[in-house]
C-alpha cells in the first residue's frame, strides 16, 4: 500500500541512530560544507543519500532561488523537470506533498515523505523523498530524516545567503558603472554608449534602448549599442507615439512586461509590428522619471518567450532612476549647448553686420517716389507677409528690408541676411538650411543654417534670382510648410521665420525663360515694394550728398564742411547709373582727397553727362555757407537757390517744382514748413 507522510506523523522517539544512518547524516554535512551554490549542492546530496537510503527521487522546493525554485533529482544525481504548475500552490509543504503524490501516481512509487527545511527558525523550503518500496520509511527513525532535512536546510540557507550576497555585489557594481557613466558623459552618444555597456549585463536582451518624446506626437527611439573609446552614434528611429507600448508607459508612468508579442497586438499595434519584424517575443518597458517629469522610456526586448518572468524589479528601479537622472542632465546640457551655439552664431553674425559698411545708416530723401516706397513699408511691416523688394543695384534694397524688420513685431529677434549671389552654388543649401556631421567632405560638425538662426525673426535673401533650381525647390517648401531638412539629415526642422527677398533681376522674364520657378515667384510676390533709382529722385541728391559728406568727414577725420557750387551742380545733374552706392563712393573718394573745408569732385570722376542717359536737369547749387548745418538747413538753402534761379516761378516749364522733381503742391508745403516766401519787391 502506498503511503504519503509528512513530518509530525512520525515517531521521534525510536531507537538511536545506527552506523548506516549516521553515515548518511555525515555525508550530507560533508557535501554541504563544500558547496556554495544550490546548483552544485543538491545533485551530490541526492546521489549520496541514494547510496545509504532507499531513495528513488529527491524533490527540493526552494522559492528563494532566483531561478528554478523547484528541482527534482534522480538517485544518480541527474536533474529532472518537476511536474505540476507551481503558480497556485500556497504552502511549501503542501506543494511538496502534491509533487510527491504526483510522482507516486505517475511513476509507480509506493512510499513518499515530505519534510520542511528549517534554518534559523525559518522555513526556507521543502524536501520530498520518494522510494519504490512500500513502507520504505517506517524502518528509519524520524530523527534521522529530521537531521538530514536540517543539514540540507543549512546548506540551502547558506547558498541562498551567498546568492543574495553575489546578487547584491553585482547590483552594486552595475549601479556604480551606471553612475560612472553619468559622471563622465554629457553628450548623448557618449552617454548612451556607456549606458549600453552597463545595462546589457543586467537584463537578457537582444534589442534595447531609450524612447524620447518629440514634437508632432512622435517618439524618437535610440537603440543602444556599447561604444568604444570614441563616441558611437546611437541608431535613431522615429515612430508615431499612438499605438506604442512606450507611449503608454510614458503617459501612465507604469511598467509593461509581456511574455509574448501577441499580448500587444490589439492595444499596441505599432510595437507589435516592430517586434514581429525584429522577431522579438518578450518586452520590458519602464518609465524614466525625474521629479514630476517623465523624460522617456527604457525598454528591453528578447527573442525568447517569458524572458522577463523573473525580473529583478528592485534593481531595475534603481537603474531606471539613475538613467533618468543621466538623461535629464544630458538633455539639459544639450539645450544649454544649443542656446549657447545659437547666441554665439547670432553674435558672430551681428558682429559681421556691424563691420560691414552699409550703403547708408538711415533713409534720406523726400521725393514722391521714395515716399511711396516708405508708405508701402509702413503698410506691410506689422504683418508676417513675404515681401519682394525690387530695384536696381545700389538703390538701398537692404535698407528697406531693415526698415520692414525694425517696424515689425519681430524686431526683438535678428534680421539675418544672405547674399544668394555671393555664395558658391554648392554651398548655398548648406548656408541656408545647415548640414549634419559627415554630410559632405569638410562637414566635420553639425551646423545650423541661416533659416534656423533666424527662427523667430526675419531672413533677408538678397539676389534671390541667382538661386539654383534645386535650391528654389527647398525654398518653396520652407515658404509653404515652414520646415526643411538639413543636408545629410533625416529629421525635419520647423522654423517660424518671416521671409523678405530682393532682386535686381526681372523675375517675370526669368519665369518665362524657365530659369526661375513660377510657383516660387508667386509665393514671393505677395507684397512687392519697388525702390526707385536715384535718377528718378534727383531732388534727394543734395540731401544725400550733404549726409554722406558729414558722416564720412567725421569718420575719416577730415575738416570738410561745404560742397563747392560747381560740384553740387554737376553731381545733381549726373544720372547716377550706380545709384546711391555710387554716390556714396564718389563722396568718400572726394573726402579722402580733400585738403580744405570745401569738397570738390573732378569732372573726370563725375562728368556732366553720361552717354545714353537723359540730359541733366538745370539744378542750381545751394548758396555758399560757413557750415553745412542740418539736413533741413541744406534743404532750405537748396530750395531757396532753385527758387531764386527760376525767379520764384513754381509751376510750369522751367518752374522750381519741375527742377526739383516735386509736385507744385508738395513744393508749396515744403516752403511753408521751411519758412520760405517770395521777397516783396
Amino acid at each position: 500500500m502506498t503511503k504519503v507522510a509528512a513530518l509530525g506523523s512520525r515517531d521521534h522517539g525510536v531507537a538511536e541512530l545506527g552506523a548506516r544512518e549516521l553515515a548518511a547524516v555525515l555525508r550530507v554535512n560533508q557535501i554541504v560544507s563544500r558547496h556554495r551554490e544550490c546548483a552544485t549542492l543538491l545533485p551530490p546530496i541526492a546521489k549520496g543519500l541514494a547510496e545509504l537510503l532507499p531513495i528513488e527521487r529527491l524533490l527540493v522546493l526552494v522559492p528563494g532561488l532566483s531561478e528554478a525554485p523547484e528541482r527534482v533529482y534522480d538517485a544518480d544525481g541527474s536533474a529532472r523537470r518537476p511536474d505540476g504548475d507551481d503558480q497556485h500552490r500556497q504552502t511549501l509543504l503542501a506543494r511538496a506533498l502534491a509533487d510527491c503524490a504526483s510522482t507516486v501516481a505517475e511513476e509507480g512509487m509506493r512510499s513518499t515523505v515530505a519534510l520542511p527545511l528549517l534554518a534559523r527558525g525559518q522555513c526556507v523550503g521543502a524536501l520530498g523523498l520518494v522510494a519504490s518500496a512500500g513502507n520504505a520509511w517506517d524502518a528509519y527513525p524520524g530523527k534521522l530524516l529530521d537531521d538530514i532535512a536540517a543539514a540540507i536546510a543549512v546548506g540551502i540557507d547558506n547558498c541562498l545567503g551567498y546568492e543574495r550576497f553575489e546578487r547584491m555585489s553585482r547590483e552594486r557594481e552595475v549601479l556604480l558603472e551606471v553612475n560612472r557613466a553619468i559622471g563622465r558623459h554629457l553628450h548623448r552618444d557618449e552617454l548612451f554608449g556607456a549606458l549600453a555597456g552597463c545595462l546589457r549585463t543586467i537584463v537578457p536582451t537582444q534589442r534595447f534602448g531609450i524612447e524620447l518624446p518629440i514634437e508632432g506626437d512622435q517618439l524618437q527611439g535610440h537603440l543602444l549599442t556599447p561604444g568604444g573609446a570614441a563616441a558611437e552614434p546611437t541608431q535613431a528611429t522615429v515612430l508615431p507615439a499612438l499605438g506604442t507600448a512606450c507611449n503608454w508607459v510614458l503617459q501612465n508612468r507604469a511598467w509593461i512586461v509581456t511574455g509574448t508579442r501577441a499580448e500587444l497586438r490589439e492595444e499596441f499595434p505599432v510595437t507589435f509590428d516592430v517586434m514581429e519584424r525584429e522577431r522579438m517575443e518578450s518586452l520590458c518597458a519602464l518609465p524614466l522619471v525625474t521629479g514630476d517629469r517623465c523624460r522617456g522610456v527604457l525598454f528591453f526586448m528578447a527573442e525568447a518567450e517569458g524572458a522577463y518572468r523573473h525580473l529583478q524589479r528592485d534593481l531595475l528601479e534603481q537603474v531606471g532612476s539613475a538613467v533618468a537622472t543621466a538623461l535629464d542632465d544630458c538633455l539639459a546640457h544639450e539645450e544649454v549647448r544649443r542656446l549657447r551655439d545659437r547666441l554665439a552664431a547670432e553674435n558672430v553674425y551681428l558682429q559681421e553686420e556691424i563691420r560691414q559698411d552699409h550703403n547708408f545708416g538711415d533713409i534720406v530723401g523726400r521725393s514722391p517716389a521714395l515716399l511711396q516706397a516708405l508708405a508701402d513699408v509702413e503698410r506691410v511691416a506689422p504683418t508676417d507677409s513675404t515681401v519682394l523688394i525690387l530695384g536696381e543695384t545700389g538703390t538701398g534694397k537692404e535698407l528697406i528690408a531693415r526698415a520692414i524688420h525694425d517696424r515689425s513685431p519681430r524686431r526683438g529677434r535678428p534680421l539675418v541676411k544672405v547674399n544668394c549671389g555671393a555664395i558658391a552654388a554648392g554651398l548655398v543649401e548648406s548656408e541656408l538650411f545647415g548640414h549634419v556631421k559627415g554630410a559632405f567632405t569638410g562637414a566635420i560638425d553639425n551646423r545650423d543654417g541661416r533659416f534656423k538662426l533666424a527662427d523667430g525673426g526675419t531672413i533677408f535673401l538678397d539676389e534671390v534670382g541667382e538661386l539654383s533650381p534645386e535650391t528654389q525647390v527647398k525654398l518653396l517648401r520652407v515658404l509653404q510648410e515652414r520646415e526643411f531638412e538639413p543636408i545629410g539629415g533625416t529629421r525635419t526642422v520647423k522654423v517660424d521665420v518671416r521671409v523678405i527677398v530682393a532682386t535686381n533681376r526681372d523675375l517675370k522674364a526669368a519665369v518665362r525663360d524657365g530659369t526661375f520657378r513660377s510657383d516660387l515667384f508667386y509665393r514671393l510676390n505677395v507684397f512687392p515694394v519697388t525702390v526707385p533709382p536715384l535718377r528718378e529722385r534727383t531732388g534727394d541728391v543734395p540731401l544725400l550728398l550733404t549726409f554722406f559728406m558729414e558722416r564720412l568727414a567725421k569718420k575719416l577725420g577730415k575738416p570738410v564742411t561745404q560742397i563747392a557750387g560747381e560740384t553740387m551742380r554737376r553731381l545733381c545733374a549726373y544720372a547716377w547709373p550706380g545709384n546711391v552706392r555710387e554716390l556714396q563712393n564718389v563722396v568718400e573718394r572726394a573726402v579722402i582727397l580733400s585738403t580744405g573745408h570745401v569738397l570738390t569732385v573732378e569732372e573726370s570722376v563725375v562728368p556732366s553727362t553720361v552717354p545714353g542717359d537723359r540730359p541733366p536737369a538745370a539744378v542750381a547749387s545751394p548758396a555758399p555757407t560757413d557750415g553745412a548745418g542740418t539736413l533741413e538747413d541744406v534743404e532750405r538753402r537748396h530750395i531757396h537757390a532753385v527758387l531764386e534761379q527760376t525767379r520764384w516761378k513754381i509751376e510750369g516749364d522751367g518752374g522750381a517744382a519741375a527742377l526739383l522733381d516735386l509736385q507744385p503742391s508738395t513744393l508749396r508745403s515744403r516752403m511753408r514748413k521751411l519758412g520760405l516766401s517770395r521777397p516783396r519787391p
